[in-house]
């Protein structure tokens, strides 16, 4: 069970809190109005009214004893900037903190953020790569190369065994499992595809694209 400090208890923060509220971690939450501590009571261990730009409070609340702390501030870049940097110094071992644009990544980054999280970047990638083919259902990116894409099932494609199909070595993608039925399956070999099968596929985009003539 991992313990959570969220600085900032906003839209962001709340949707964070739950989530991981569900993951059965222990989360302490801050943030200087109180009706956003009330609103974000029902996800969280724990929660104080505070300023997390102060190092006597926020040595109150022991950040060392954290698994991980989250600067969630969206609205007040130099608070969170400053959050961050405090953080940093009193021993958190690992900072992660929320931008708005990169330049501000690009500061959190350099002020003792551990690692930066961009929804909204994320969020518009994530949009733009689902809008632009009616092929892809959703993907989960690994990195800047690499990503898990959902796929719909080419016609091409029905009838045949992934052995048939050899897309790894024609293409360098990998079908990692099929959704069949509503059921996940771990295809082999001489798995062959269906219709309403749906393909979870691992990837470089420039490659998918090739596979699956994008």
């Amino acid at each position: 069970m991992k313990s959570v400090l969220i600085i900032g208890a906003g839209q962001f923060g709340c949707h964070v809190a739950k989530i991981m509220s569900g993951l059965k971690c222990e989360i302490m939450a801050v943030d200087i109005d109180e009706s956003s501590v009330n609103a974000i009571l029902p996800y969280v261990t724990n929660a104080q009214i505070g300023d997390g730009t102060n190092k006597e409070f926020l040595q109150s609340l022991g950040v060392r004893n954290y698994d991980v702390c989250i600067v969630s501030i969206g609205d007040n870049f130099q608070t969170s900037l400053e959050a961050t940097a405090l953080l940093k110094e009193m021993g958190a071992s690992l900072v992660i903190s929320r931008a708005s644009n990169d330049v501000q990544e690009k500061f959190l980054l350099r002020n003792g953020a551990d690692e930066v999280v961009y929804p909204e970047k994320i969020s518009a990638k994530r949009l733009a790569i689902k809008m632009s083919s009616d092929a892809i259902l959703d993907f989960i990116e690994l990195d800047e190369n690499y990503s898990i894409y959902e796929m719909a099932m080419p016609r091409d494609w029905v009838g045949k065994s992934l052995v048939q199909l050899d897309v790894r070595r024609k293409f360098n993608i990998n079908i990692i499992s099929v959704k069949r039925e509503g059921k996940i399956i771990m295809p082999g070999a001489d798995t062959v595809m269906n219709q309403q099968d749906v393909l979870y596929v691992i990837g470089d985009m420039k490659d998918l694209k090739r596979c699956f003539k994008i």
